[in-house]
């Protein structure tokens, strides 16, 4: 690859009224109506590489550039005459291999959080011999060559795939063809051994990577409330979640709710790979119906846990999410027994730890409960914040005593 430096780069130059600081600390991205736009700039390819400069002329930062996405540029680096080669991204790779190895002693993990691993808008998670990347801006799909040839050299993975069902991948202009990138797609759903028990990822056909690695502590939190003999409800259970955890610490039976049957069919499968086959059954349909028949029905369990999908994905929806967040609270809260455990979790960036909590504690006590909050748990370090980007700290759960 022929060395690129700034001069022969486009530039960029933030409007006066811009936070040129903010970006010089560290925040990652740049919006486009922060930015001086004529036929020059929007005549910029997608992923194309330019040097930020505040309104001064001052140069900032190396960027990639979206000009039709309402985040127009991502920082990719201080040093403004780097080169995206082979070095540039084993170097990072490494980064965070290291951090990963030193937390984890089998090879399943988020690699790369995105912008706080320096790969804005990409995410890698691992399966053992086998990685899937999400590459969701236009700088990495033009770089997913030589990101992939960097990614098999510094982790030894034999199968590469490319997952192309991110949401944001349409506002880049980019399409939602998956593809394999290198070695073999697993033709069955692959083990993943995690907090005692083995979970079913499908790399090809599931939701996202196949797997969310982002709850395991709070999986891991959840097995500590777990007496012998306990009752579980798993609601939005996807494979299998807080409920196969909760099994392979001794409860006596888990009842896992979702929409999807394809999901709890790979739940049912990890219950019987890890050996809780007779104490794992499924229930398939819309979560606020399945709670309310389970409330008609007089149901009660001793940890109650649900994880819903983003109900609030945008500020535009976050107060439709908030009430969808207290009324999951409100029909939850009836199911727990006096003296038990309540669970909930959201991974809405749109709203934060206190109306997420704020709106949990409302729905318990319209249920007539008394709550104490024991515990906020948060994704696992392989999912590591951005100090500078709240969004990176997008998941929260906060469990209650009833």
């Amino acid at each position: 690859m022929t060395q690129t430096t700034q001069i022969d780069r486009p530039r960029i130059r933030l409007k006066p009224k811009a936070n040129a600081r903010g970006v010089r600390h560290g925040f990652p991205w740049v919006y486009a109506n922060d930015i001086v736009t004529d036929r020059r700039t929007r005549k910029i390819a997608p992923g194309a590489l330019a040097v930020l400069e505040d309104d001064k002329r001052a140069p900032i930062a190396l960027v990639a550039v979206s000009p039709e996405s309402k985040i127009m540029c991502r920082v990719l680096d201080r040093n403004l005459d780097a080169d995206l080669n082979a070095n540039w991204f084993e170097t990072r790779l490494q980064h965070a291999l290291e951090m990963r190895e030193r937390l984890f002693d089998t090879p399943y993990y988020r690699l790369i959080h995105a912008e706080a691993d320096g790969f804005p808008g990409v995410i890698i998670d691992r399966f053992g011999d086998a990685c899937v990347i999400q590459p969701n801006a236009a700088w990495a799909e033009a770089h997913l060559e030589v990101l992939t040839d960097a990614l098999v050299k510094v982790t030894g993975v034999t199968t590469v795939l490319k997952n192309a069902s991110g949401r944001t991948r349409s506002l880049e202009g980019l399409d939602d063809v998956s593809l394999t990138l290198r070695g073999t797609a697993p033709d069955a759903p692959l083990p993943v051994p995690m907090n005692g028990a083995t979970y079913m990822a499908d790399l090809t056909g599931g939701q996202k990577t196949g797997l969310f690695y982002d709850q395991r502590p709070n999986h891991a939190f959840a097995a500590q409330l777990v007496q012998p003999g306990a009752q579980v409800l798993d609601v939005f259970s996807h494979v299998g979640g807080f409920g196969l955890a909760m099994l392979a610490e001794g409860a006596a039976q888990t009842l896992a709710v979702d929409g999807s049957a394809a999901a709890l069919d790979l739940a049912t499968k990890g219950a019987e790979a890890s050996g809780y086959a007779d104490r794992f059954q499924t229930r398939q349909g819309d979560a606020f119906e399945v709670l309310t028949q389970l409330g008609e029905e007089g149901a009660q369990f001793d940890v109650v846990i649900c994880d819903p999908p983003a109900f609030a994905p945008s500020r535009q929806t976050l107060d439709a999410g908030l009430r969808a967040y207290e009324r999951i609270a409100r029909l939850a809260a009836a199911l727990v027994k006096p003296g038990g455990y309540l669970g909930l979790c959201s991974c809405s960036h749109a709203a934060d730890l206190g109306r997420f909590r704020d709106a949990s504690s409302r729905g318990i006590g319209r249920a007539g409960r008394q709550a104490q909050l024991i515990h906020t748990g948060f994704a696992g370090s392989d999912h590591p914040q951005l100090p500078q980007l709240a969004e990176s700290g997008y998941l929260k759960a906060v469990f209650y005593r009833l």
